[in-house]
């Protein structure tokens, strides 16, 4: 079996749970495999991508339920992660993604991991006074939606979130922009358009939020999720930047959900997969891996009333493969 467990090495569940997510995830595997191995021993002790594909050769063995990271932790722990400590799943998503990339130095594997999770955005910054614009392209590892709007009313689903996230705002007050043409500062228009979307797509919910009080608090409530997304019925052709043949391969399936249980200061991640290779569903929970439903993944949408329960925090996507 492919489903092994990760035992928890002390406040390790948010590791377990992403790295559980890149293993089970076969093209990111076929990239990892490919690594040039580092030639000294302590090389390899601190190179994340081997320390990686070791752990991968170990759960692969299946003789045993669940195998302990501890020496890809102490790499981690090298390269300025701390251990035994809470994390926060998007953040350590970023960190982990970031020395995979820069530790493998074939430069077609560094190409192979940004093509396989890179989303590339355009913003558009256009004076309401003139027809003065700004644009400019940025990538993003994850795309970070808010679950509240700007009048913190909920956001109902998934979609809504998408759809929030790439609508236009104007700049108004004290954030107007300074036009070149007008020379003054002026409302602007700003909006986010899509560019490219990658093979395996991360999108996080922003599920923490953050008070002037520096106080941090969990947003709880109910947000359904699809297990298929299309994202050209979600968003408008205004907010696109795209050509037909890169839209014509936006259409997604549900991977896997990385989900939160607890509060913002105290809580447990696990995660939930499915299988490429038998198309099941697993719950990653630490050492202990078991077969689940799609309704035992619903349960992660959240509920209000229900605060400490596990709710979804990362959804990945996968493009479906053309028939």
């Amino acid at each position: 079996t492919e489903a092994i467990g990760l035992y928890n090495l002390g406040q390790s569940c948010c590791l377990n749970s992403l790295l559980q997510v890149f293993l089970m995830n076969i093209r990111f595997t076929g990239i990892l495999r490919r690594i040039t191995v580092p030639s000294s021993p302590v090389q390899r002790r601190n190179s994340v991508p081997y320390q990686m594909l070791l752990l991968l050769e170990k759960m692969q063995c299946g003789k045993c339920k669940a195998v302990g990271p501890t020496d890809l932790a102490y790499c981690l722990s090298e390269h300025r992660v701390k251990l035994f400590v809470q994390h926060d799943a998007a953040q350590l998503f970023l960190t982990l993604w970031n020395l995979l990339k820069k530790q493998m130095k074939k430069p077609e594997l560094v190409e192979e991991l940004s093509d396989l999770y890179t989303i590339r955005i355009q913003e558009h910054l256009a004076c309401q006074n003139c027809s003065f614009e700004v644009k400019s392209n940025s990538t993003m590892l994850t795309l970070p939606l808010p679950v509240l709007d700007a009048n913190s009313h909920r956001l109902k689903t998934l979609e809504d979130c998408l759809q929030y996230f790439f609508h236009p705002e104007e700049l108004t007050g004290q954030n107007m922009c300074f036009c070149q043409q007008c020379g003054r500062k002026t409302t602007f228009l700003q909006s986010m358009k899509l560019v490219h979307l990658p093979q395996t797509l991360t999108l996080h919910l922003k599920r923490f939020c953050f008070e002037r009080s520096s106080h941090t608090y969990k947003l709880s409530h109910s947000l359904p999720f699809p297990q298929e997304l299309n994202f050209n019925e979600v968003l408008t052709e205004n907010q696109c930047q795209a050509d037909d043949s890169e839209k014509a391969t936006w259409q997604y399936e549900l991977f896997a959900v990385v989900a939160h249980s607890g509060s913002s200061s105290f809580g447990h991640y696990c995660a939930y997969i499915r299988s490429l290779t038998e198309c099941k569903w697993y719950c990653f929970n630490d050492s202990e891996v078991c077969q689940v439903s799609w309704d035992d993944v619903k349960c992660t949408y959240g509920h209000s009333n229900l605060y400490w329960r596990e709710t979804a925090y990362l959804l990945i996507y996968m493009k479906k493969q053309p028939q």
